[in-house]
């Protein structure tokens, strides 16, 4: 890549729940879009750069304090990443980009309210749709009993009856199987693994795309898992979403038997959104 003008971009490295993101206040648009994939793609590999699940561009918007643009770290652009959003908000607080701890901002799933708490932010996602359960698809030479919710991205969820059944799951090669299956085509699907321990209690192992494997923590599919075991009659709110990472997250929720698409309101994510180090990247780390 042919950084403009070959300068130092300074980011910071953060961390929600063992995602971890670059985040690059790109305001003066000094990364414009045409050249916005490929940095995410060569910023985010291991050993030769920083290395991150993700890319986050914070720009203006006349309406809200700022709107981003998320990639993964194959350089598709998603819609929405939960644990990435809560660390846009701080990241924005930071930097002084939004000045109060209460902000909104613009993703392409929507206006994402967030609140700063410390270390500790807490946003209220757009309405989650698409809630369809109990099908099966046929993957990976064996049969999964699925449930799906689009909650600004596709989750797809398989629960498993036992802590030691998720923990032998093979998520990776079920995932990458699940995620490419044809009933998810065109876009794909994240696909979650999950136990849930009680009313209050679940635990998570996620397979996202984009990433292409199996990551610490998913926001969006921590919401996803809690909202499906709630609508089975598993759940209800609050929900503590344990992580790979050992994290958990926290998903608050209203539930009712109105609309079958999309029976939630007042879906909230809180967890921490940790500074990793801030820095400057240099041209030479983004060349092949």
């Amino acid at each position: 890549m042919d950084t403009p003008g070959a300068a130092r971009i300074p980011f910071f490295k953060m961390t929600g729940s063992g995602n971890d993101f670059i985040l690059i206040d790109n305001r003066s648009r000094r990364i414009p879009g045409e050249h916005q994939r490929e940095l995410a793609r060569k910023a985010c590999r291991g050993k030769f750069s920083v290395g991150a699940d993700g890319l986050i561009l914070i720009e203006g918007d006349p309406e809200v304090d700022f709107k981003w643009r998320f990639y993964n770290a194959d350089g598709s652009e998603a819609e929405m990443c939960g644990n990435g959003a809560r660390c846009a908000a701080r990241f924005a607080f930071l930097s002084g980009i939004a000045r109060k701890k209460e902000m909104a901002f613009r993703t392409l799933a929507g206006i994402i309210e967030a609140e700063i708490r410390g270390e500790r932010v807490k946003i209220r996602t757009t309405a989650p749709r698409g809630l369809k359960t109990g099908f099966e698809l046929h993957a990976a030479h064996r049969s999964f009993a699925l449930d799906f919710l689009n909650t600004g991205v596709p989750h797809a969820i398989h629960f498993l009856e036992s802590a030691d059944d998720l923990e032998a799951s093979s998520v990776v090669e079920w995932g990458r199987a699940l995620r490419f299956h044809p009933h998810f085509e065109p876009a794909g699907t994240n696909v979650n693994f999950a136990h849930v321990r009680d009313a209050h209690h679940l635990t998570l192992r996620t397979y996202e795309r984009g990433v292409e494997g199996e990551t610490l923590a998913c926001g969006t599919g921590s919401i996803a898992t809690a909202l499906v075991a709630a609508a089975r009659g598993w759940t209800e709110s609050p929900v503590d979403v344990l992580t790979r990472s050992g994290e958990p997250l926290t998903v608050y929720f209203t539930f009712s038997q109105g609309d079958p698409d999309s029976p939630f309101a007042d879906v909230f994510l809180e967890g921490d959104a940790r500074v990793v180090y801030q820095a400057e990247l240099w041209d030479e780390t983004l060349r092949d």
